[in-house]
């Protein structure tokens, strides 16, 4: 479909959609169109069933390697050993079961766009005025619209009186458009100054008009966005990349242990079902069967911490994403501002005219009183609502000066005009409009002591202030008026607005939110770069940036035609430079997300607006009003506010560090843990031990009970406040850094060194190998357990991150203490895990062993402190989040 209806003429328009404007098309014309364009509706996303949903899930490389290593246990075991397989693959559905619940109302952003189209359009047919479903509507079609219609499809004004448009869902534009009918429009004018066109999907706000339809369904702007969504795949999260490398070395490590397990069994003689058998207790030994499961409880308790605070995460990855977000693309209008005009400035050229000047600038308007104050043309309810407040309702206003005739607000005008009767006789002319239009018309200026003739000193001044305050950021409107004895002999433009007296000016804008400023600071320390997006002219944008210090000296700002000029290549390499992207369509929010992208940052994108959908979606993370988000915004996100508050953001990213980190010390413990027992069981078959250290099932116990309760509550660490201090990691930095994986090695060998000397003093003590089992199983859970503490923190004491200040923890100990008490001592569990009453003497071994590795974590970490020279953060600064 062409899309250059707003450079044609009016006569070229109608004449290349076969249409009239007065009869419209025809029954016959309409039906056979709609045969050849399809209905007005937008194509729907192809939503995956319940079977794909959970297929998909499953396709993970961690969830692979629990299901083979469920078949082995079974088959292993000539189908005895049913119980490790069905303890996996309750895990595995556990883990899915969640997934799938969270995720299951991500993708409604088509659906979304669907329920904003009208559902009946006035349309003439035949000469005749009908009410016609809006998706019967085709190209060429003749519609009415007035204020409060919804515009069903794009289309071309014809003609127009007073009629405006809500276009900030589409554009940004703050403002309601003014629409007129008339010639063409250069061809590359931007869809925000298209004067003549009204786009689909936004709302009449003021006026009514006549419009011929030129483009519906995917073919109108709407239908470019939902285009752009059906094109856009959900990418990977950082966590998510994570933890594939995490399921890729785990996979490794079994293939591998099995593989070398098998060539020491072939060179040792030993039968070969046994050493199979071993192989399955290693793969088991290898895999933190509980992991995938932790990670899903542990973003699901950030998803409740954040919605407490205001934010709903849609998808679970998306609460880490946040943690390594590195810029945040902001829309300006209702995200970064109130999406509230209000009067800010009321100047006047002798004081004491305030009142009158805000008292014209009310009755020259059509703002009515609605149940939660003034409604219509936002600049005339904030001028009405400002009025209100000090005491001039416009009610009472319009009571004592009752309107007469008016002359509409014109764009070529520029002005507006109305005629009032005033109590005492006469009447009142008010006039409102741009400075210099109204100026032009005036010949006098309201002084102390009454009017007085206006000099070129005059206009000048006023002029001059009026520059000021639209450097503010301001929209400025002129207030003027003339009383006469009689009323006028016409109610012509021409005819009011003459000889007026100039009163003043009232300076309005979106003011920004009092908490965004606070909350860039918040992320300049933290190393995340806020930039504005907007659909608004570009020095409002940079005042409000420069306002909030979003725009910094030595800052950027760069407009959709320079982004049209500016090649995708060149974008990408000057994209840092620019913090201010003004009066850009959804193409060109896409190709801002990218460019940051492929500079290597994590981008979170907000919005409100249908026209923020496809970056919402093409971003890292996005985040939807909640409150102002249309339900295409909301569809696309990945995180809603609820409270429309910038600064949420800001918190949300705080906690998904804190998040990043909890996880990053469950998988510290969990593999740490698992390399201790990969070790016990590994040099026990190379050294031709006659019986296994450990047994299959209490591998099994240690990986899903006693291993899976700590690493949960690591997953509950309070946050540190530290966190918003640093930069945000890379995209691409691994997990496995070499200092991580130097510390899981040696504290997974210390692990495994102390269960193997269990074994061998259970051994030498009582020559028993039974006893010296029990042994080896109590130290290596005893011993894990009291490591969870030491991983609570990399480099802070325990001492002075303080015993008890994560309840969860000692909870955690206490139940892994208490549950292998009973599979210890109690008769019936003894027998199913193969263990034996221990005598006195080493239970003393046993627990001297397992309190081990406090002590040389403790000691490690401060040797670390000390060559560093780093102080560990203590109270308050250590953790204040839970």
């Amino acid at each position: 479909m062409d899309h250059t209806f707003h450079s044609d003429t009016l006569h070229e328009v109608l004449s290349r959609l076969e249409t009239d404007q007065e009869q419209g098309l025809s029954l016959q014309e309409g039906e056979k169109r709609l045969a050849e364009h399809g209905e007005n509706r937008l194509e729907e996303a192809k939503q995956a069933g319940m079977l794909r949903r959970v297929l998909g899930q499953l396709k993970d490389p961690m969830i692979l390697v629990l299901l083979a290593a469920a078949a082995l246990s079974f088959f292993a075991g000539g189908g005895q050993d049913w119980l490790d397989a069905a303890i996996i693959l309750l895990i595995v559905l556990f883990n899915t079961v969640i997934s799938v619940s969270q995720e299951d109302n991500a993708r409604k952003a088509l659906e979304a766009l669907r329920k904003l189209s009208a559902p009946k359009a006035r349309v003439i047919r035949a000469g005749l005025e009908r009410r016609l479903e809006s998706s019967q509507l085709v190209p060429g079609d003749i519609i009415l619209l007035e204020a409060g219609d919804y515009v069903p499809a794009d289309g071309r004004v014809l003609w127009e009186a007073g009629l405006q448009a809500d276009e900030s869902a589409m554009t940004g534009e703050s403002l309601p458009v003014h629409k007129r009918g008339g010639g063409g429009l250069p061809q590359d004018t931007p869809l925000a100054e298209r004067k003549n066109m009204v786009i689909g999907g936004t709302v009449i706000t003021g006026g009514r008009g006549r419009v011929v339809v030129t483009a519906t369904g995917m073919d109108t702007e709407m239908g470019k966005i939902a285009g752009l969504l059906l094109r856009q795949t959900q990418g990977e999260t950082p966590l998510q990349r994570k933890m594939g490398e995490v399921s890729k070395v785990l996979s490794l490590v079994c293939v591998g242990v099995c593989a070398v397990m098998f060539g020491v069994g072939m060179l040792q003689h030993r039968d070969i079902l046994d050493m199979f058998l071993t192989a399955v207790a290693l793969a088991v030994a290898a895999i933190p069967e509980g992991l995938p499961a932790i990670v899903t409880i542990v973003l699901a308790m950030g998803v409740g911490r954040m919605a407490k605070r205001n934010a709903i995460i849609k998808r679970l990855p998306a609460v880490e994403t946040l943690g390594c977000a590195s810029v945040i693309c902001s829309d300006k209008t209702g995200t970064l501002t109130k999406n509230q005009m209000t009067v800010l400035e009321v100047w006047t050229p002798s004081p004491g005219l305030r009142g009158q000047a805000l008292a014209l600038g009310t009755l020259c308007g059509d703002a009515k009183e609605g149940p939660g104050g003034y409604v219509g043309d936002p600049t005339e309810t904030a001028i009405a609502q400002m009025a209100a407040r000090e005491g001039l309702e416009k009610a009472q206003l319009e009571r004592d000066m009752p309107r007469q005739g008016e002359a509409p607000f014109d764009s070529v005008r520029k002005r507006m005009a109305t005629c009032h009767s005033l109590p005492a006789g006469g009447t009142l002319i008010a006039v409102k409009g741009a400075p210099e239009a109204v100026l032009s018309r005036c010949t006098q200026v309201q002084g102390p002591q009454g009017p007085r003739p206006m000099t070129e000193a005059d206009r000048r001044r006023i002029l001059g202030v009026g520059s000021d305050l639209a450097a503010k950021a301001l929209r400025v409107l002129a207030v003027a008026q003339r009383n006469q004895s009689g009323p006028p002999k016409s109610l012509e433009a021409q005819e009011l607005e003459r000889e007026l007296i100039f009163v003043g000016l009232i300076g309005m804008m979106d003011p920004p939110r009092p908490e965004v400023r606070a909350a860039v600071e918040r992320c300049a320390a933290a190393g995340v770069r806020p930039v504005m997006i907007t659909g608004d002219h570009k020095d409002t944008a940079v005042a409000i940036a420069r306002d909030l210090n979003l725009f910094r000296p030595g800052d950027k700002a760069i407009d959709g035609p320079g982004l049209d000029f500016l090649p995708q290549e060149t974008l990408e390499e000057e994209i840092e430079t620019f913090s201010v992207y003004a009066r850009v369509t959804p193409e060109h929010k896409m190709r801002i997300v990218r460019a940051w992208q492929k500079k290597g940052h994590v981008v979170a994108m907000t919005g409100d607006g249908v026209n923020d959908a496809p970056a919402l979606k093409a971003a890292d993370i996005g985040c939807a009003m909640g409150k102002t988000g249309t339900d295409v915004a909301k569809g696309a996100a990945d995180m809603i506010l609820t409270d429309d508050n910038f600064a949420t953001v800001v918190a949300a990213v705080e906690q998904g560090r804190g998040i990043y980190s909890n996880i990053r010390k469950a998988i510290h413990y969990l593999l740490s843990c698992n390399i201790g027992e990969i070790l016990t069981i590994f040099l026990a078959t190379v050294f031709s031990f006659p019986h296994a250290p450990l047994s299959p099932v209490q591998l099994l116990w240690l990986n899903l009970v006693t291993d899976s309760l700590p690493a949960l509550a690591l997953g509950m660490e309070p946050v540190e406040k530290t966190v918003m201090r640093q930069p945000p990691r890379g995209k691409q930095d691994p997990l496995f850094s070499r200092a991580f994986s130097l510390r899981l090695a040696w504290q997974g060998a210390m692990v495994g060194g102390l269960t193997l000397l269990a074994y061998g003093l259970g051994l030498r003590l009582t020559h028993d190998y039974a006893i010296a089992n029990t042994m080896a199983f109590a130290t290596l859970t005893l011993s894990q357990l009291f490591h969870a503490f030491d991983v609570r923190s990399e480099e802070t004491s325990l001492f002075r991150l303080g015993f008890f200040s994560n309840p969860a923890m000692n909870k955690a100990f206490l139940a892994g203490v208490v549950l292998q008490g009973l599979v210890l001592l109690l008769p019936p569990l003894q027998g199913a895990f193969s263990v034996v009453p221990m005598p006195l003497p080493q239970w003393g071994i046993v627990l001297g062993l397992a309190v081990t590795p406090l002590v040389v974590c403790e000691i490690e970490k401060a040797v670390r402190r000390a060559r560093t020279g780093r102080p560990a953060p203590v109270g308050k600064e250590a953790a204040v989040y839970r």
